[in-house]
């Protein structure tokens, strides 16, 4: 006898109704609770390729009491499908600077897989956005291989599109560099925008989309909200420094004229203005003492502040080996710095 005859005939036994009666009961009955397998909360839910089982149970009363009888329904199994999504971030914290003529200049970005299935995707540059100052001209894209989220030449591996696209699961995030070359025509604080866009490579379009079969896991992929595709902008600004030195000179004769006569003092001053919005680093003026000329002790000047000839005695200004020279430091851009000394004619 079959297994589900000896149910019945044991259910006749003991007063209870036919095996499958009971089923056909419970269900139509509508007393059943679910049973969920758990799942793993990710950035898009839970992972494609998992199967969703759901399991009915239906109890009741057996007629003429004893033990309550259960019974379950068919099973049901539903496979997630691979939702595609992608991010794409700038990791500058802000512009960064560079000068004309400049190359191998770097901006940096962050892609992360926001689906809920593993999936490759295609990067690509643009540096030729509207609405910017300047184009700069595309170098390469590089992955960050060893991940430390700075640029190292000789160790990151340069990206080839189709070659080497990153492959990345749920959550995962890589960091990318787009390196640009500045041209020399560059002005002094243009911007130029540069945008890195990537891809999913099971394909992009319209949210909702669906590509049969092609899920990660074995299900369906369906185009999320960011379309699959997604691209950020980073952004270079060029800042230039140069220096103008103009040098003049006002005589004092004994005679209370300006005629260069021996004896006569003549005052030289230097004013230097830089130019440019960038700062220009360690600055440093200096000027010989003319033949036939004897250098005033202590006549040097900064900014109308007198400095002393010394070398070791901490202020900007000294006078050694026949000439004077004053330590500016670092400058700002559109500063100007004035040095006066006094030499007599000989």
């Amino acid at each position: 006898m079959e297994y589900a005859e000896k149910q019945d005939a044991e259910c006749r036994t003991h007063g209870h109704a036919p095996l499958a009666f009971r089923r056909w009961l419970a269900l139509a009955a509508g007393a059943a609770f679910l049973v969920l397998s758990p799942a793993v909360a990710r950035a898009a839910g839970t992972i494609a390729g998992t199967d969703i089982v759901n399991v009915a149970q239906a109890t009741y009363d057996a007629p003429g009491g004893g033990t309550p009888v259960t019974i379950d329904s068919n099973t049901v199994t539903i496979k997630v499908d691979e939702l595609l999504d992608v991010t794409v971030v700038s990791s500058d914290p802000g512009d960064v600077l560079v000068g004309p003529g400049w190359t191998a200049q770097v901006l940096t970005y962050r892609l992360t897989n926001s689906g809920n299935g593993s999936e490759s995707f295609t990067l690509s540059a643009d540096t030729a956005r509207p609405g910017d100052e300047f184009d700069t001209s595309f170098e390469m894209v590089i992955l960050d291989s060893n991940g430390n989220g700075v640029h190292d030449p000789g160790v990151d591996t340069i990206y080839t599109p189709g070659a080497n696209d990153p492959v990345l699961a749920p959550d995962e995030s890589v960091t990318l560099f787009v390196l640009s070359a500045i041209p020399a025509a560059a002005e002094d604080a243009a911007r130029a925008e540069i945008a890195l866009s990537a891809a999913a490579n099971t394909g992009s379009g319209t949210p909702g989309s669906m590509f049969a079969g092609q899920g990660d896991g074995g299900g369906d992929a369906v185009i999320g909200s960011s379309g699959a595709r997604d691209a950020a902008s980073g952004y270079f600004v060029v800042r230039t420094s140069d220096v103008n030195l103009v040098k003049s000179a006002t005589v004092i004769d004994p005679f209370g004229g300006a005629e260069p006569v021996p004896g006569a003092v003549i005052l030289y001053q230097l004013v230097a203005t830089t130019v440019g919005s960038a700062d220009l680093a360690n600055l440093a003026i200096r000027d010989s003492i003319p033949a036939e000329t004897t250098y005033k002790p202590e006549s040097l000047t900064l900014d109308g502040t007198p400095l002393s000839d010394a070398a070791t005695d901490g202020d900007a200004g000294s006078f050694d080996s026949g000439a004077i020279a004053v330590a500016l430091g670092t400058v700002p851009g559109g500063q100007t710095r004035t040095i006066t000394f006094q030499v007599t004619i000989d």
